[in-house]
């Protein structure tokens, strides 16, 4: 009785599967590139949110490179982070730091189009407050409404988690906020994450599956309904 449902809007699901790294990246890099221009032609931007992990620093080392790095229209696009850890973006841990010596540092985006976090290492719980005022008057919407992003990029763990929406954690039955601080037990530590009403939101959400380890939460996740 205390469970709280989620239901999904999700009805079209696709899914690819490709025989190595190098065939996946190219794939996400052409489907980011024509998102890219048909949100562009259509509302005049392409608002992202990204992910941390090596498969996604391997794809956003390759949008640094041709043609992709001449061909997108960089200064419309705004970059936002799915979720973060709470280190200086200048750890190793930090997915704002991988990410942007991987594309951001390559590529010619204005600063003002990157949004990362702010104190994260110092206020996890302001700082994801914080971002979520910030996305909140990036997309101009109320206290009552849900942003769409054109695209969310996500991974998925071995244990089934998402951004850092982690098993047996609080933010799973957030349901009001678009961002929150989540204790992580088995870390003993604090991270930043999207919730689910703000990624069922996106427009397109692509989950990125690589390796051995996660076969058997992607059987579950595809073929169980819970």
């Amino acid at each position: 009785k205390e469970k709280e449902v989620f239901s999904s809007n999700r009805l079209n699901n696709q899914f690819e599967v490709f025989d190595n790294d190098t065939h996946l990246v190219e794939a996400l890099a052409k489907s980011f590139e024509e998102l890219a221009a048909a949100a562009i032609k259509e509302r005049g931007r392409f608002i992202v949110s990204l992910s941390g992990g090596s498969t996604p620093k391997i794809f956003y080392q390759r949008l640094a490179e041709q043609p992709y790095a001449g061909s997108i229209s960089w200064d419309k696009i705004l970059f936002f982070l799915g979720d973060e850890r709470c280190v200086p973006h200048d750890y190793p841990d930090s997915n704002f730091g991988m990410i942007s010596k991987a594309l951001f540092s390559k590529v010619s985006i204005p600063e003002s189009n990157i949004f990362p976090t702010v104190n994260q290492d110092k206020d996890p719980d302001q700082a994801a407050l914080q971002y979520e005022e910030t996305l909140r008057r990036v997309f101009k919407s109320g206290d009552d409404e849900v942003p769409s992003f054109d695209l969310i990029l996500l991974g998925l763990g071995p244990d089934g988690h998402t951004a850092s929406l982690f098993p047996e954690t609080k933010a799973l039955k957030e349901f009001k906020r678009l961002y929150v601080a989540n204790f992580i037990p088995k870390f003993d530590g604090n991270r930043l994450s999207m919730t689910y009403p703000l990624i069922d939101a996106g427009r397109q959400i692509y989950f990125i599956v690589t390796g051995d380890a996660k076969a058997s939460i992607l059987k579950d996740v595809l073929e169980n309904s819970d």
